[in-house]
């Protein structure tokens, strides 16, 4: 018998209070047990031991109570989820108030640190089990009937969907992203939930930096999740927006921290990493949009008409193009020209007056900046023009490191985005050399290189760092003298061509030896002409034997009296309609050409060389026999003389046979007038064994044959 789904099942149990049995719903308040779940608070700023021995001692209860709640089987553990409010406030406290990556390191407790990931876990598998409608096949739940629980009772919500990602994102992408996509698809309001939250998301991106680096991060890890979601971002103009505010607000964001002063530098150095930050956050999700809305369509062709995710490609860039700052950044991390390229692989009727404008756009907006291929928001130098510069700059070396030990963590919240600096080489690379020789020209070309592939051939963080005497420890040590050392192409012109014989036998730059006897000078003598392979015999000696077996047939078998019996049950094919007519009763003519067969004669190619000559000489005399009498003859022989030779012939056979056969009592007397006895006699035996003699016994000499193995069967 199937199991019965959760929602549908029936539990008897026996009430405690009156002993009766009774009914209830797998799915019931009564079933919840009784169990307080604590708020979560986050890990103290500083090792207090009082303060340390709190944390500790309220994670272990949370962490207990969710391994308990882990543990329940199916039916109960989801009696727990539904009607437990305090499980419910516990899990939304952990999502509000847990340490996010991008926040500061803070010098916590090592028994801290492990509590916080132990009941990290936790929460992840406990939300991970209640999105889960099925668990086996015994244990699950009707997928509609799951999407309304969740809904109903505020399992789960769009905030709730957007800290999950940004928490457990990192190392957990799969797994988050089957979660996501099960409770989207089994409870479809969800979209119109996000529908109606995203307009307030874009509102409150105006707030002050550490809001906007909350914002960015959460959304971009929602996106890199469940990129399904696009098209709904998307509805919004979201790609214009996000533009637009970059624009305006990311320029005076930085220009007001440059303005601020601070007793603490650590917290300018924390607001500048964290507009950093979300400057690439909001890049990313604009590239994200881009490529699941217009580019992955295409690259798919998960449609026939790729023609409306051109048309939206190109009206998306067409409607930023007036954001300079904001096309340079993007072009700077993700070239336009790319994008531009594959749709012109795509489409052959692209319009190429459009792409040519946006591309002299993107083009216009590097214009008095200096572009730098593949420069990922990674060290951002601090602005060096302003009273917040040189509280940077007069920071103490604690303060350094740590600022680029915080620009180095930021990889952490990355995830599939983060990608390594693209190494320069060639022209591009003696540009920049020669960029930085001109304002320093004491400065060797080989400590120079060093300089720039220490900082991602930034040149101009590396003529600020020299200029300011910040270099690295590593850097210092250097001769500032040194020379470029040239290195020998390691892919000569011998070993990196490429041709038709490339590595075939003869080919002297890929092997040492060569088979020289392969190698003829002018035109090659053939062995096997044409005499040769007629003098060849060995395929005739092979057929020989097999065409020796054809001379054991036998010609001629006489039969005994009575072995006409053996043939008796064969079914003659000879029509009955002319059984009672007289054919061929009266011809007297010779049937030499029925009963006679041809002698079996070997093929000339089998034969002997003598044998072959005598069987011609044979033949020959023969035919000038055969000539000889017909010279004889001046006309037709007599009709008369040949039908009384057929006649002598074939009496002479039957009396050899033992048949005594008198044609004219066969004949009988003429039609009308009767018939005697005898006559009657000797049709009725011709009539019987007519199938022993002529051509009616065909079938029986076929079995001979083919049981002898002269027929292929």
């Amino acid at each position: 018998m199937p199991a019965l789904p959760l929602d549908e099942l029936q539990l008897t149990e026996r009430d405690p209070k009156t002993g009766k049995l009774k009914t209830l719903p797998a799915l019931h308040p009564e079933i919840k047990a009784d169990r307080s779940f604590v708020l979560y608070r986050p890990p103290p700023p500083a090792r207090d031991p009082a303060l340390v021995e709190e944390f500790l001692e309220r994670a272990k209860f949370i962490a207990d109570d969710l391994n308990w709640l882990l543990a329940l089987p199916h039916d109960k553990f989801w009696c727990q989820v539904i009607f437990d409010e305090t499980l419910q406030k516990c899990l939304d406290s952990y999502l509000c108030h847990a340490p996010r990556k991008f926040d500061a390191s803070l010098d916590c407790h090592p028994e801290v640190h492990d509590m916080q990931k132990r009941l990290h876990r936790s929460v992840f598998l406990t939300f991970l089990r209640m999105s889960t409608h099925k668990e086996s096949k015994d244990h699950f739940i009707t997928p509609s009937v799951f999407g309304e629980i969740i809904y109903n009772n505020f399992l789960f919500d769009i905030p709730k969907i957007l800290d999950l990602c940004v928490l457990f994102g990192k190392g957990n992408g799969l797994l988050l992203q089957k979660m996501i996509e099960n409770i989207f698809t089994q409870q479809p309001s969800y979209f119109s939930d996000l529908d109606e939250t995203l307009p307030t998301v874009l509102q409150e991106l105006k707030d002050i930096v550490l809001y906007l680096c909350d914002t960015c991060t959460t959304l971009w890890a929602f996106l890199d999740v469940f990129p399904l979601a696009c098209q709904t971002f998307q509805k919004h103009e979201f790609c214009y927006r996000l533009a637009s505010f970059y624009e305006l607000a990311i320029p005076e964001l930085e220009s007001a921290i440059k303005k601020r002063h601070y007793e603490d530098n650590s917290v300018l150095a924390d607001l500048w990493r964290r507009i950093s930050h979300s400057k690439k956050k909001m890049i990313e999700v604009f590239h994200i949009l881009i490529n699941q809305v217009c580019l992955q369509p295409i690259l798919e062709s998960s449609c026939e008409n790729i023609q409306p995710f051109i048309e939206e490609f190109l009206q998306i860039f067409t409607s930023v193009l007036q954001e300079r700052r904001f096309l340079r950044d993007y072009d700077e991390l993700f070239p336009v020209e790319d994008d531009v390229s594959l749709l012109q692989q795509a489409s052959s009727t692209l319009d190429e007056t459009r792409t040519a404008y946006i591309l002299q756009a993107v083009e216009s907006a590097w214009e008095g900046a200096n572009r730098k291929k593949t420069q990922v928001f990674q060290d951002p130098a601090p602005p060096a023009a302003s009273n917040g510069a040189s509280a940077i700059v007069e920071s103490n070396a604690e303060d350094v490191e740590e600022l680029r030990a915080a620009y180095a963590s930021e990889d952490e919240c990355a995830g599939a985005a983060a990608a390594p600096v693209a190494k320069v080489s060639g022209v591009e690379l003696d540009s920049l050399i020669s960029q930085v020789k001109d304002l320093l020209p004491d400065l060797g070309e080989g400590f120079i290189l060093a300089c720039l592939e220490e900082y991602s051939y930034n040149a101009e963080q590396v003529i600020n760092d020299i200029l300011e005497d910040k270099l690295e420890s590593s850097l210092r040590q250097l001769d500032r003298g040194m020379r470029r050392q040239l290195k020998p192409d390691p892919t000569p012109l011998v070993t990196s061509r490429y041709n038709v014989f490339q590595n075939d036998e003869f080919d002297v730059f890929s092997r040492d030896s060569v088979d020289v006897s392969r190698i003829q000078k002018g035109k090659r003598r053939e062995k096997d002409t044409t005499r040769s392979l007629l003098n060849d015999k060995r395929l005739v000696a092979e057929q020989k034997e097999r065409y020796q077996q054809y001379s054991l047939v036998v010609e001629e078998t006489l039969l005994q009296p009575g072995q006409e019996q053996l043939y008796g049950d064969y079914e003659d094919e000879y029509d009955d309609t002319y059984d009672g007519n007289q054919v061929g009763a009266n011809d007297a003519d010779s049937d030499d050409e029925l009963i006679s067969r041809r002698p079996f004669t070997i093929p000339q190619v089998l034969r002997p060389k003598g044998q072959e000559e005598e069987e011609e000489d044979e033949e020959e005399e023969e035919e000038e026999e055969a000539e000889k009498e017909r010279t004889k003859d001046h006309f037709v022989q007599d009709p008369a003389v040949l039908r009384e030779r057929a006649e002598a012939r074939r009496q002479a056979l039957l009396a050899r046979r033992g048949h005594k056969h008198d044609s004219s009592a066969v004949v009988g007397n003429t039609k009308g007038h009767g018939q005697n006895r005898e006559t009657t006699q000797e049709r009725r035996k011709k009539e019987a064994n007519k199938g022993t003699r002529a051509n009616h016994n065909r079938r029986a000499m076929a079995e001979r044959k083919r049981s002898k193995g002269m027929i292929p069967s």
